[in-house]
């Protein structure tokens, strides 16, 4: 796992050298074990190409795996972050056609595949990645970015260079791009408590989207899939569903066994539920070594699941670290959490707080049961999903002038956050967007532009966006709709927020996550099994947890809650007067109306409207304090 970063450019190189090493200092938490930057071939037709790295080395810890790597063969470049898990088998096959090896790293194997087979390579890669590929003879720049998005890849051009990184910090800290935010990007951040991708909170940034492959070549940038997230209905070609299980239990184990290939040790979270604790359970079926787990307990009762994870630790005979954090330990570790975004989201300090830990222990590689809920059908709106579809294309008939009142009158009986939420909706022309995606929905679009300030800037186009909305839609546009929703999060809430968060709170302390459950062969055969089936048995997750083979039953019984910090009270305890104070700071007023904050302030401490919402304007405030000023 690492930081790369790379430039094409018509400066010379004396110009480019001191961006690439603002921008190699901003990435050191990504890679604090070796760095390099080269200028690559092709400078002297008036174009100067670098790329710069930093190394956490995980596989092949020599310096045989130093990046920028070069294949001195055919005079390509790449420089690389992620892991490409099958990578044995691909080098086996390279050199059954002649190839040679002088390293021991999947990086060479990306590498010389790409020579050999140009992208057609990507499709036996089995991982998570995001790179730079420099083809010498064509004089051509490839990012690549894996099939979910769990590696983040980001590019920028303007008259001059074309700039890509793993993080927006670092080509804002390269002096090229500059700080101005994307008025877009945040009334995407205030729709969803994160920028959904290819948007970013910067203008003119934009996220390589997932399973896409981009080209720049005479100063043209193409990008196209090589990979879709797609729910089809399938032929299940009269299996039984004890025999898709089955399947589905090979490929979990399959994944795991992948997944703890490494040269460092291998450790795990491990929260108790059942997707964390089913990961442990694979994780000792696919190995006899030691496995060191890792929980983040809190002395607050009513969120504390140290029990559940320690009975689980305790049954698969794990090494387990149990992490009790007060509130002052954590409110303590909140600035540094913030500093660790690199662009704003509701989540993440809960991934901060145990990557910390692990990382504290002498672990650079973890492993998490993310994705969990998406792909085995887990969130509680999953049993309900269809009714709620047909409800909603009910309402979305009535016209708006009908729906109004009926909203007035419901706020004059409920006043919870949920009927807010529900009269909100009603009022809206974000009805037209699916069931799961209003579940998602944090300020409707009404509420957007109460909130944004007229301030003369240009709005841009929302057609990146709504190309790539469109587009989910329609590769699961005939699914049933438990399917629709699986992959509709898997595409949103799951790339756009919790594996961007999972990836910038982890790299913060220079650990590497991998994510098992969302393996691309996994998920596409979960989302060939009809939705009902998944749901059919009493069991949650019952495929997952066959998968396990003697989860406790304590586990399996046990109530559903993630993995959550009690934010509701301290916004109105201790954290309450640094909230107010980035609320009416000039840095978020001159985006924000401050009529519109303190509505939503007041409405909170009345316990009328959800702790997200005034987190979401205090991490935003926050984040532009730390990052719009040079």
């Amino acid at each position: 796992m690492c930081g790369i970063f790379g430039i094409v450019t018509t400066k010379h190189r004396d110009q480019a050298i001191e961006p690439l090493n603002r921008a190699m200092r901003s990435l050191a938490h990504r890679g604090p074990d070796d760095q390099g930057i080269d200028f690559l071939s092709g400078e002297g037709q008036g174009l100067t190409v670098a790329f710069a790295h930093r190394r956490l080395a995980i596989l092949d810890l020599s310096p045989a795996g130093h990046q920028p790597m070069k294949d001195e063969r055919t005079g390509n470049w790449i420089t690389y972050n992620g892991e490409v898990f099958n990578f044995h088998e691909l080098r086996r096959t390279l050199q059954s056609q002649g190839i040679s090896f002088s390293s021991e790293s999947d990086t060479e194997v990306l590498l010389k595949g790409l020579g050999a087979r140009g992208i057609e390579a990507i499709a036996d890669w089995r991982g998570m990645f995001a790179c730079g590929f420099w083809d010498a003879q064509k004089r051509q720049l490839s990012l690549i970015r894996d099939r979910l998005g769990i590696k983040p890849l980001y590019y920028f051009q303007d008259q001059d260079s074309f700039i890509f990184s793993s993080e927006i910090r670092a080509m804002l800290a390269s002096g090229l791009v500059p700080r101005r935010l994307s008025r877009i990007g945040i009334e995407s951040f205030l729709a969803c408590g994160s920028v959904q991708q290819p948007l970013t909170i910067i203008d003119n940034v934009f996220a390589l989207l997932p399973g896409h492959i981009l080209t720049f070549e005479k100063r043209q940038v193409r990008t196209s899939p090589y990979w879709e997230l797609r729910a089809e209905p399938a032929d299940r070609g009269g299996r039984s569903e004890d025999e898709m299980s089955e399947e589905i239990a090979h490929l979990l184990l399959e994944s795991v066994k992948y997944r703890l290939v490494s040269d460092v040790p291998v450790g795990v979270f491990l929260s108790g539920g059942i997707d964390s604790s089913s990961i442990v359970a694979l994780m000792r079926q696919a190995t006899v070594r030691d496995i060191k787990s890792f929980s983040v307990c809190f002395s607050e009762r009513d969120f504390d699941e140290r029990a559940y994870a320690e009975r689980v630790a305790r049954h698969y005979n794990t090494d387990h670290h149990s992490i009790l954090l007060s509130e002052g330990e954590i409110l303590a570790r909140l600035p540094a959490a913030l500093r660790a975004m690199d662009q704003p989201s509701i989540d993440g300090i809960n991934s901060f707080t145990v990557s910390e830990a692990a990382a504290r222990a002498g672990l650079k590689v973890a492993l998490t049961g993310l994705g969990g809920d998406e792909v085995f059908a887990g969130y509680s709106y999953f049993p309900t999903i269809e009714r709620s579809e047909k409800l909603r294309m009910k309402i979305k008939s009535v016209p708006l002038a009908l729906r109004r009142p009926a909203s007035a009158a419901i706020r004059t009986i409920l006043t919870t956050p949920r009927a807010t939420k529900l009269c909100s909706l009603l009022c809206s022309k974000d009805l037209e967007q699916h069931s799961v995606c209003l579940h998602r929905r944090l300020f409707t679009k009404e509420q957007q532009l109460e909130l944004l300030k007229t301030n003369g800037q240009h709005a841009g186009t929302e057609s990146a966006l709504e190309e790539w909305t469109a587009r989910q839609f329609v590769n699961c546009a005939n699914a049933d709709p438990i399917n629709q929703a699986s992959a509709l999060d898997l595409g949103g809430y799951l790339s756009n927020t919790l594996l961007r968060d999972i990836d910038a709170m982890s790299m913060a302390h220079s650990l590497e996550v991998r994510v098992p459950l969302i393996d691309h062969k996994l998920v596409e055969a979960m989302l060939s099994i009809p939705g009902p089936i998944k749901l059919r048995r009493k069991e949650p997750k019952w495929m997952l947890i066959n998968a396990a083979r003697d989860l406790p039953r304590a586990i399996i019984g046990r109530p559903k809650r993630g993995f959550e910090l009690p934010f509701k009270f301290w916004l109105r305890g201790n954290l309450r007067e640094q909230v107010e104070n980035t609320l009416h700071s000039p840095t978020l007023i001159e985006q924000i109306e401050p009529g519109s904050i303190e509505r939503i302030w007041q409405s909170f401490i009345a316990e009328k409207t959800t702790w997200s919402r005034v987190w979401s304007l205090f991490v935003l405030g926050e984040w532009m304090q730390l990052n719009l000023k040079a």
